[in-house]
């Protein structure tokens, strides 16, 4: 079996690194990508068909997969990425999402390491933290770019935010 190199996508600076990154090591280990989008239903997803009906779910996910498809194709519009790629868009939190899809041990997982201010530290936990304390295989946090740490400095900390939905 091939080995399988699972990244965490969401459309952040950090995660198009960690995109990169991940694309770098499949082409150098021969084996399998696969890119992961985690999403939520507005409010922190604790609604379910009760509250948003079937086919606002269904809307939602397919949200999702289009958001996912266009990241990717972004991402290696100017070159494919050399390796068998294959994207999921998964409803959950996305450490737990990130660390379910990388549970084979002999694969690896790779999550952007971006910048947090203290806003984004108090209101969500560090998906990279997660997927560090809880992943059973190896996983390699990306730092950010440098570039993306002086943003930071003149934006504070609404940097990064998430592109699209």
């Amino acid at each position: 079996m091939r080995q399988r190199i699972v990244v965490g996508v969401s459309g952040s600076p950090g995660s198009l690194a960690a995109l990169h990154r991940a694309t770098a090591e499949a082409r150098e280990r021969d084996a399998d990508l696969c890119a992961v989008l985690a999403w939520q239903l507005p409010g922190g997803g604790l609604g379910g068909r009760a509250t948003y009906g079937t086919a606002a779910l269904r809307e939602y996910r397919e949200a999702a997969v289009e958001h996912l498809r266009t990241l990717l194709d972004g991402a290696f519009a100017v070159r494919g990425p050399g390796v068998a790629l294959s994207g999921f868009a998964v409803r959950g939190e996305p450490g737990a999402v990130l660390v379910e899809a990388a549970e084979s041990a002999d694969g690896l997982l790779v999550v952007g390491a971006g910048t947090r201010g203290r806003w984004l530290r108090a209101l969500r936990p560090s998906v990279a933290r997660y997927c560090l304390e809880h992943a059973a295989c190896p996983v390699l946090a990306v730092p950010p770019n440098p570039l993306e740490a002086e943003l930071a400095a003149v934006l504070g900390d609404d940097w990064p935010l998430p592109l699209g939905p």
